[in-house]
């Protein structure tokens, strides 16, 4: 299934889940008004048109943060089940919330029969979801016709996959071999004709063909521009199988640069409104911070001054985004000199690599202690945030020592600009060994999207109010 389809059918299910809790909501109503019960049940119009926005805002951004409607693609019951059980839930527990905020006088039980309804229809719904979408698209017709461009086993599986996407309106025609040795049919979950390069134009007058694939080699590729030439005059849309490097993971699209087209692999993340999103959110989110914590961050600062000799602040050369120098701040929360005193201590390393740590090490100071415990000591690093040198969420910055000694697969873990936490944050940054590490932080990479970074913010929040920041 392409990405597109996957969009378009995500946003129906959107659409749908409001429209299905619409109903919920009202049908929760209706059902307590009539209730023979001693209260008298009402709620007035402002406030329940509220209520009901309220409502959608929660239920449709908890569906795609739990990837609900990722799932219904599958039609897996047991799934949909799940997903919608979490989705109620969690809605009702924000529901409540912000009832509760506005003092708002709400009878549980219209809320108990809202969340039952609303739970009984969308698992109904979801389960019949594969259905209703072949139903819809024989109504209105949304077949998409293919012919695959290639011979040997990329052209075959290719064809597999066009034909298992039957249900989203894909229809695979014909193949065409550009080598003559594939036969005269390809047998698949029916007989498919092998047509020949020269029939292609005839064929195109003939049938209704709205897309072709090629799935040839690069050098195959390149004696085809005359047929790439007459797809475009035709207004036929052709696409490329870019499987030239089989081995490589990156993420293949389209660039131009003016005029120029490129055909870009990337290892990591390249939407840019998504990173531009990400950006507004750190400036915003530590220009806050910054303001809140202004009062906070002076008075650990003259602590810091106070309890122990040595400037109040810890700077450091740190690696950026593809590896740009920078320079880090923390809270010092060790000895004045304590990178002088490395030698000292170096037999007490408790941890594998190029990374140094010691649980208990003893060129903390007393209130450095307490800082790391809680992650105070990382405050300063708003700034480097605010700066663009760091964002909340991403790999942790390492020191070019640490970069001199990275294999070649964990230099990857540079193209992404460092953060205050990530995925390895969540597991015990401390218990977490040094090539596990690097792999979390590849996953996060290879796994972005701002719905991911805010799962990792919401479950680090709680970790570092609780203490189980650094040790």
């Amino acid at each position: 299934m392409f990405d597109r389809h996957r969009r378009k059918a995500a946003v129906l299910f959107a659409v749908a889940d409001v429209i299905l809790t619409v109903l919920a909501f009202e049908a929760a109503y209706q059902t307590r008004v009539y209730l023979p019960l001693p209260r008298v049940f009402f709620i007035l119009v402002p406030v329940k048109a509220l209520l009901l926005g309220v409502t959608l805002a929660l239920w449709v951004p908890i569906g795609h943060w739990i990837g609900a409607y990722e799932r219904l693609y599958v039609n897996n019951l047991r799934a949909a089940i799940y997903d919608t059980l979490r989705q109620v839930f969690l809605g009702t527990l924000g529901l409540v919330a912000f009832q509760y905020l506005l003092q708002l006088e709400i009878s549980r039980l219209f809320i108990a029969l809202f969340a039952g309804y609303n739970t009984v229809l969308l698992i109904v719904y979801r389960a019949s979801a594969g259905r209703l979408r072949g139903y819809v698209r024989r109504q209105f017709g949304a077949e998409t016709y293919y012919v695959v461009v290639g011979s040997g086993p990329k052209a075959i599986a290719l064809g597999r996959q066009l034909e298992a996407a039957h249900e989203f309106g894909i229809q695979l025609l014909f193949f065409v071999d550009p080598s003559g040795g594939m036969g005269d049919t390809v047998q698949l979950g029916r007989a498919y004709t092998v047509r020949k390069v020269g029939e292609l134009e005839e064929m195109l007058r003939r049938n209704v063909i709205d897309e072709i694939v090629f799935t040839v080699d690069s050098q195959t590729l390149a004696q085809m521009e005359e047929l790439f030439l007459m797809c475009d005059e035709e207004g036929v849309r052709t696409r490329v199988v870019v499987d030239f490097f089989p081995h490589v993971n990156s993420e293949v699209f389209l660039d131009r640069f003016g005029k120029t087209p490129l055909l870009t692999f990337s290892a990591t993340p390249h939407d840019e409104i998504q990173l531009f999103l990400k950006r507004t959110f750190d400036v915003a989110a530590s220009t806050a911070a910054l303001a809140v914590l202004a009062i906070p961050i002076a008075l650990v600062a003259l602590l810091i001054r106070v309890t122990s000799k040595g400037p109040a602040l810890f700077r450091q050369v740190r690696c950026g985004l593809n590896g740009r120098r920078f320079t880090f701040y923390k809270f010092r929360s060790m000895v004045d000199g304590a990178e002088e005193m490395l030698d000292e201590v170096a037999h007490l390393n408790e941890r594998d690599g190029p990374v140094f740590k010691i649980a208990n090490d003893p060129r903390l100071t007393a209130i450095g202690r307490y800082l790391r415990r809680y992650s105070i000591d990382e405050w300063p690093q708003f700034w480097n945030v605010l700066r663009g040198d760091m964002s909340f969420v991403g790999p942790r910055p390492a020191v070019p020592s640490e970069v001199e000694h990275y294999k070649i697969w964990q230099r990857r873990r540079l193209r992404m600009r460092p953060g205050l936490t990530c995925l390895w944050a969540l597991q015990g940054r401390d218990k977490v060994d040094f090539e596990r590490w690097m792999r979390l932080d590849l996953e996060y990479i290879d796994t972005w999207s701002l719905t991911l970074d805010f799962k990792i913010l919401m479950q680090s929040i709680p970790r570092v109010l609780a203490g189980e920041g650094a040790s």
